[in-house]
């Protein structure tokens, strides 16, 4: 394994639509374990193909459950509504925003051997994957946040 550079905004990279996993050998494998040990490095709780320059519908989340990975994730059903903690993102450093997100979620997709895997999710994990997958999309959270702002101005009461 090896810990990858992340790429920053706005390198053109982020903007673009990632291109679906059709081989799962060790290519994939070895990238997915660069991105776990990329993400626990930097240190986050996601981190999506496209922030390490390979634009593949590939992510990685670990909200403190464990390690999650997922290859081609697609979100099959909606509900609820959270807004808050605000997110932030290790492509977009020291700017944090407000994002509506659904409350629970179902993804679909399949595993780094190709088995197909479905994930219900609700709270923070729903949060990470949304924001995973628009990474998948080329949407970045400062395009769909309500507003942003800088760490240091989160309310500390």
């Amino acid at each position: 394994m090896s810990i990858r550079k992340i790429v920053q905004y706005p390198d053109p990279i982020l903007k673009k639509k990632a291109k679906t996993v059709t081989k799962f050998h060790a290519r994939l494998h070895k990238l997915l374990d660069d991105m776990a040990e990329t993400m626990y490095d930097a240190p986050g709780v996601g981190l999506a193909a496209p922030q390490v320059g390979i634009l593949k519908r590939v992510l990685v989340i670990d909200i403190g459950e464990g390690l999650i990975e997922m290859v081609n994730p697609e979100i099959v059903e909606k509900s609820g509504e959270q807004l808050s903690p605000p997110e932030g993102c290790l492509s977009i450093p020291n700017l944090l925003g407000e994002v509506r997100r659904a409350q629970k979620i179902k993804v679909v997709g399949q595993d780094r051997y190709g088995n197909p895997i479905e994930m219900e999710a609700e709270g923070y994990l729903a949060r990470a994957f949304q924001h995973e997958i628009d990474h998948l999309n080329g949407i970045l959270f400062i395009d769909v946040a309500e507003r942003t702002f800088r760490p240091e101005e989160v309310d500390q009461t």
